[in-house]
């Protein structure tokens, strides 16, 4: 599917349903899914099968990303070794599922157990996305470095160190635009210089994910939280 057919609107709208439809898919996954005992390997092809048969998706953009404790702490990159989810451990899921053509990408965490340090981890990521939100909406013109900086700044003041080198990324419709070996112009990164409200290259508004990484240094715990900046 090509951007160039839809207007800013319309992709609003087709961007927002993607990420309602992922909602729904993310409460089964929590609802009939998780639980202690099975590998994240076993998780995320349950998770592959489910997204198959109750949601059609056929595609997922970016890899599945199901990691528990330690493994929670590293970067998107890696490719840690497979793990079996404890009893009180914490989960970090990311899915980038295509419908109908539209990317989605959505990000949580869950804790297995009543440990209160990784429940207040967890809880902690919602309203700190939320803040960052609010922020960039006062200044949607401000830089990808600005929000990158904002997102930091913002995880510390709550006691919190923030985990990734990135706060976000641009999404659309499947493929949405890349730039090879960019690993700047199209994130909410250091480097970034460019207004977060410039057009695409067809002259379009881009639309962009948020993304919170935070880390609990002295736990050794992390947590992550995702979805839709812009739409």
């Amino acid at each position: 599917m090509s951007n160039v057919a839809y207007d800013s609107s319309e992709r609003a709208i087709y961007l927002l349903d993607a990420q309602t439809k992922a909602i729904q898919f993310f409460d089964e996954i929590e609802q009939s899914l998780i639980r202690s005992g099975i590998s994240e390997k076993t998780l995320s092809d349950e998770i592959h099968q489910l997204g198959n048969t109750r949601f059609g998706i056929r595609t997922h953009w970016h890899k599945r990303v199901v990691r528990s404790g330690p493994n929670a702490l590293r970067p998107f990159e890696d490719n840690p070794p497979d793990r079996v989810i404890k009893e009180d451990d914490i989960l970090v899921i990311d899915l980038g599922p295509v419908f109908e053509s539209w990317e989605a990408d959505f990000g949580r965490t869950y804790v297995l157990g009543n440990d209160p340090n990784k429940l207040k981890i967890r809880d902690a990521l919602e309203p700190i996305w939320k803040s960052v939100r609010a922020q960039f909406l006062t200044n949607p013109d401000m830089t990808g470095e600005q929000l990158y900086r904002i997102a930091v700044e913002t995880a510390e003041e709550n006691g919190w160190t923030f985990g990734a080198h990135l706060a976000g990324h641009l999404i659309g419709s499947f493929p949405h635009e890349r730039i090879p070996r960019d690993k700047t112009t199209l994130y909410i990164t250091e480097g970034n210089s460019a207004s977060m409200s410039s057009l695409g290259k067809d002259g379009q508004k881009r639309h962009w994910i948020l993304e919170i990484h935070l880390r609990d240094e002295q736990n050794q715990l992390a947590g992550f939280y995702e979805q839709l900046l812009t739409a």
